[in-house]
């Protein structure tokens, strides 16, 4: 030990400069741990960062096809729902129309009954003032006989000689009402 003392001190070795059997040891013991790394821990790190890599690239995927299939719904129910208010404003307009028919035939159908009433009225009081204008006529020619008879002291019985002079009585009394008119 002496000796390398001595080699030592006669030396004078820079303290950053290694000796060159630290370095040759150094590398040894160096290339033996980068051989053992890259032999057992790089492919399964590799492993890890291919995986990690994958499921990334994969989500990203799948977020995308499902980004794309979201605004694919989301447009077929923009289109549905486009739809459905068309269709229901073709429906308003429908029941609209329909309503307004409705109410104008109903008008009209008020309108028709309004009429056969009136007619039918009017046929009512024609029927009545005529059966009104006969009995009338029988009534005012039996008076009108019985008293012409009482009158002239004897009895004008005779139907036909009666109904007769009954009509021309009234028919003159009728024109003199439309002449005064």
């Amino acid at each position: 030990m002496n000796a390398l003392l001595l080699a030592a001190a006669e030396e004078p070795q820079p303290p950053l400069i290694p000796h060159l059997d630290e370095l040759v040891i150094g590398l040894i013991a160096f290339v033996i741990v980068f051989g053992f790394l890259a032999k057992k821990l790089l492919p399964n790190i590799n492993k890890v960062l291919d995986e990690r890599r994958e499921a990334i690239e994969g989500g990203i995927e799948k977020a995308e096809s499902a980004q794309i299939e979201a605004q694919s719904v989301l447009e077929q129910y923009k289109a549905q729902l486009a739809e459905a208010r068309h269709e229901a404003a073709r429906l308003r307009q429908e029941a609209t129309e329909q309503g307004t028919a409705i109410i104008q035939e109903m008008k009209a159908e008020g309108q028709r009954q309004r009429e056969e009433i009136i007619a039918a009225g009017h046929a009512q009081i024609e029927a009545d003032r005529k059966a009104a204008s006969a009995s009338l006529r029988q009534d005012v020619g039996k008076l009108a006989t019985d008293l012409a008879g009482k009158l002239v002291g004897e009895s004008l019985q005779d139907t036909a000689r009666q109904s007769r002079t009954i009509d021309r009585f009234l028919d003159e009394l009728e024109e003199k009402a439309e002449a005064v008119r």
